[in-house]
Formats: C-alpha cells, sequence, structure tokens
C-alpha cells in the first residue's frame, strides 16, 4: 500500500445539517495539521455552481447521500475521489459515519482503502432535432407528470430495437448505485454497485406485463413522448435537476464517459450497508 499524495482538499459542507458548521472547521483544521491545504464550500441547495480548484486531489463530502449526488455531477469528468461523511444515519452512498472521519481520513491518505468507480448517466433531451437539455447523474433519471392524471405515454427504445410502448405514471433509469433509491420503492431490482448495468422501471404502469428490466450499460436507451398527452411531463435528474418536457420530446440516456469515485469505508461494506438499512439481519439466526 502506497501512501497517497494529497496537497489540497476541498470540503463541500451542506450547509443545512447544522453539524457541518462545526466538523467543516474541524477537518479543516486537520488536515491544514498535516500540511495539506483546504477550501470549504458551504452549500445551501443542489443546484448552487461549484467552482473545483486547480491542483484538487480530494473532496471531502459532508452530508447525506443528497449531497454526494451534487458532488458527484460536479466532479463527474475531473476524476477527483469523493470522501463522503455522512451526518445523519448511515445513506446508502454515504458508509462512513460522523464519528468516523479521522480515521476514515487517515486510512485513505495510507493508501489503505479502495475507490470505488461509479456508473454514472449522460441524458440528453432533443426537440425539434436540437439539443434542449444535457445532464449527468449518479442515481437516477425520471420521467413523470405534472399534472392532476398521471398516466403518461411513451415509447421505449433499446440499442435500435423498439422495446414498445408504455402507459404508466412514469419511467425511471437507473444505476447500479441508484437500485437503492426510487427504482427500489417502484418495484425494482438491487444491484451490485460494481455492475456496469441500467435498469428500466416503469411506475405504476397500466399493463400488468410491464416489468423492470436490466440491461447492458452500454445500452442507448431512447425515451419518445408521442402526441395526445393528458398532462404535463417533466424530467428529473437524480431529484436536483428537473426540465420541463414537450410532446414530441426524445430523450436519450447512457453511461457517462467518466465515472464517480467513491472512497470506500473500512468497516462495511455495500452488503453490510444493505443488511442494516433494509434491516435483513432482524430476527434471524445469529452464529
Amino acid at each position: 500500500m502506497e501512501q497517497r499524495i494529497v496537497k489540497h482538499v476541498l470540503i463541500i459542507a451542506n450547509w443545512k445539517k447544522e453539524a457541518s458548521h462545526t466538523l467543516s472547521g474541524t477537518v479543516a483544521a486537520y488536515l491544514e495539521e498535516k500540511g495539506i491545504s483546504c477550501t470549504i464550500f458551504r452549500t445551501n441547495a443542489g443546484d448552487e455552481q461549484l467552482v473545483v480548484e486547480k491542483g484538487t486531489d480530494l473532496v471531502i463530502c459532508l452530508g447525506g447521500d443528497g449531497t454526494v449526488l451534487y458532488c458527484a455531477r460536479y466532479l463527474q469528468d475531473l476524476g477527483i475521489p469523493i470522501l463522503a461523511i455522512n451526518l445523519g444515519t448511515f445513506g446508502f452512498i454515504t458508509e462512513i459515519s460522523v464519528h468516523e472521519w479521522k480515521e476514515a481520513i487517515n486510512y485513505y491518505l495510507d493508501g489503505k482503502n479502495t475507490i470505488s468507480r461509479r456508473l454514472m448517466i449522460r441524458v440528453a433531451v432533443l426537440r425539434d432535432g436540437a439539443k434542449v437539455f444535457t445532464g449527468h447523474g449518479l442515481n437516477e433519471m425520471v420521467v413523470s407528470s405534472t399534472g392532476i392524471s398521471k398516466v403518461i405515454s411513451m415509447a421505449l427504445r433499446i440499442g435500435e430495437t423498439d422495446a414498445g410502448f408504455f402507459r404508466s405514471d412514469g419511467m425511471i433509469i437507473a444505476t447500479p448505485t441508484g437500485s437503492t433509491g426510487y427504482s427500489l420503492a417502484a418495484g425494482g431490482p438491487i444491484l451490485d454497485v460494481d455492475l456496469s448495468s441500467l435498469i428500466i422501471t416503469p411506475i405504476c404502469p397500466f399493463t400488468l406485463s410491464n416489468r423492470p428490466l436490466v440491461v447492458s450499460g452500454e445500452s442507448r436507451i431512447t425515451i419518445t413522448i408521442p402526441k395526445g398527452q393528458r398532462t404535463g411531463l417533466s424530467l428529473s435528474l437524480d431529484g436536483q435537476q428537473n426540465f420541463a418536457l414537450c410532446e414530441e420530446d426524445v430523450i436519450i440516456v447512457e453511461k457517462s464517459r467518466s465515472k464517480a469515485l467513491l472512497v470506500t469505508s473500512e468497516r462495511r461494506n455495500y452488503i453490510e450497508v444493505l443488511r442494516d438499512k433494509l434491516n435483513w439481519s432482524g430476527g434471524g439466526l445469529h452464529a
């Protein structure tokens, strides 16, 4: 194990969480004692423009899963690892608790913990042949209705193959990281985060034969919004970027060229997080 060279750290603190006010300064002081310079960025919303200084070697994210999604969006093409410290209960993405921050930082600097390379999606909306929206997400893209009538119509294409016409409350395209989010609530499967796959999950489909589908991460997924909708439609990316859709819009979803680099916890792995968050161990036999 080789020590990692870290000269500058960006601390992104979710300022809505009171604990981040003190902890951000404490972490910065600890790193500066080690000769590592720090910048603290205070975020109050998920749409603030994040500026990352050149020479940043590591991002320490103080918040919850939503803060990590925000960080991943801005860092996705920079190749900077994210060490996420959860200020509440364990998240599905944030495996490191607030009490373990010093240990986690030292493990990282000593080269003892690994970096999980998470697939991200790239989403584009075409309108009359012109690109009117682009964005990146770590969890999922959702097409849903904005009006009283929930049922919308969509045509789905996977690669060069028409995969069917759907009537449902919406459609989720999720990554393995996002498989424990909205997609899971809508009946989708849980995927190991290291897989290169995408999940297509209809939301409350009108036809019961419409089921979640796992496809290769190399797949290009196209959703077309036909004419004759009874409600307005919107696109949401990681619950943080929203875009109003129009009839005849074409939505293209594919994996991003780059990945989110998340520093893993040495205390618990993904399966242990699932076990504890979903209470799989409750009432079972113990060795």
